[in-house]
């Protein structure tokens, strides 16, 4: 697969954000209709024959279609995970979720390092296809512990059926979207590109409009849209959509600064980044740890951090920056993005009644990888665009289009910090 062009990597990525996206609207309700252990152990398998079509991958289209794949059983088994917590710990889920945050924060510090040693590895000959092939045994044990002791509740809407149209007019309007935004500079933005980013907005009205009338005629719908009229919830919407939008874009533009441009291996570029990784998994422990008393104060700090690291980091890249240069701002970076982690999304509901919590959370947690999409397909079309060619790319341009972007991030990062006024000043509190 190394002689798929670099451009090509940032839709493989953004294709598994989208297809999250899309299914996480269907996901949480499938486990409504058909328990939540059931779906978790489907999205499970799933994820693991997908992730077995990865590595054995023979063409980047085989690829991207296989990484779709992952992103939908992915959006199968993900609502699950935290739809079961909630249903475990009751009361006390506030708890659980503040245990969860740090060990989220150490799978970001092992993820990439892992992966940047299995490349640099290249046990049994397989070099990048281990990525995907470590995937089967972490799945087979956990479909061995998850079918031992998850529990098997009572479906919460047993006998619903799912609202098929809706998740059609649903992913269509989010394709609509992204794809254009992700392809449209590769290809010179023609007319039809175009055309189709102005097509999402009617695509997702109507797509509105049918679950408004599904509401009124008292049918099952994917999305309570009665969430969207309290302020401080659509004010939530907005915030993930440039929260995740600029840390998955910024981080997408790092790795391949470090790599196409520095020339750095994976596991040299992994281990740069560490320090970004191991400030987030302490960032999530602060974060859970002063949020009954801050609120979303914990929010405003966090960026504040963010900001302070992507401005100096912006100050110490040079012609050619080192990678001891990157420590220092990457690992402030991570801290204060780590921070925002755990108490997003109880805050960002934390104006809504118990009733309304389901649907607008599996709402928020599709467009978080939405959010993630966009930040793909923008901050890696401009890093590209300033760029130029990257086969035929200097030293001096990689760090010009590293820096454009950099500066981006700090613009929406800027943004983000105006819009978590908007959100309710406490998180919500479980019953």
């Amino acid at each position: 697969m190394s002689g798929a062009r670099p451009r090509r990597c940032k839709w493989i990525a953004a294709g598994y954000t989208l297809a999250m996206a899309v299914g996480l609207l269907v996901g949480g309700r499938l486990g409504d209709i058909y328990g939540r252990k059931r779906m978790m152990i489907v999205g499970v398998v799933g994820f693991l024959a997908a992730s077995a079509l990865c590595a054995v991958s023979v063409s980047p289209e085989m690829l991207l279609t296989s990484r779709v794949l992952q992103g939908l059983f992915g959006a199968v088994l993900v609502p699950q995970s935290f739809g079961l917590i909630r249903e475990l710990f009751g009361p006390d889920v506030s708890k659980a979720f503040a245990m969860l945050g740090p060990v989220i924060g150490l799978a970001t510090v092992l993820g990439p390092v892992v992966a940047g040693v299995l490349v640099d590895a290249d046990l049994f000959g397989q070099g990048w296809r281990m990525i995907f092939l470590i995937n089967v045994p972490l799945g087979a044990f956990a479909l061995y512990v998850g079918a031992r002791v998850l529990p098997s509740g009572e479906p919460a809407a047993r006998g619903q059926r799912l609202d098929v149209k809706g998740a059609i007019l649903a992913a269509a309007g989010m394709f609509l979207l992204v794809y254009p935004l992700t392809q449209g500079h590769e290809l010179g933005w023609p007319a039809w590109t175009l055309a189709m980013l102005a097509a999402s907005v009617p695509a997702i009205g109507i797509f509105a409009g049918y679950q408004a009338k599904r509401a009124r005629n008292n049918r099952s719908v994917l999305v309570r849209l009665g969430v969207f009229a309290k302020r401080s919830y659509t004010s939530g919407v907005a915030f993930l959509i440039a929260f995740f939008g600029v840390i998955t874009g910024f981080s997408l533009a790092v790795g391949l600064f470090l790599q196409l441009g520095l020339g750095y291996q994976p596991l040299h570029a992994s281990l740069t980044m560490a320090p970004w990784a191991v400030g987030a998994f302490i960032g999530s422990a602060l974060g859970a740890t002063v949020l009954a008393k801050l609120g979303r104060h914990v929010l405003h700090i966090g960026l504040s951090l963010m900001a302070v690291g992507l401005v100096v980091l912006l100050a110490v890249m040079g012609d050619v920056p080192s990678a001891g240069a990157l420590v220092t701002p990457l690992t402030v970076y991570g801290l204060g993005m780590g921070m925002i982690f755990v108490p997003l999304f109880d805050i960002i509901v934390g104006d809504l009644s118990d009733e309304e919590i389901g649907s607008a959370s599996g709402v928020l947690t599709s467009v978080e990888q939405l959010g993630a999409s966009l930040g793909i397909a923008v901050l890696g079309t401009v890093f590209f665009s300033t760029v130029g060619s990257p086969l035929h790319a200097g030293i001096a341009e990689f760090v010009h289009a590293a820096k454009v972007v950099t500066v981006i991030a700090i613009g929406l990062t800027v943004v983000t910090f105006a819009l978590g006024f908007l959100l309710p000043k406490k998180a919500k509190q479980a019953h």
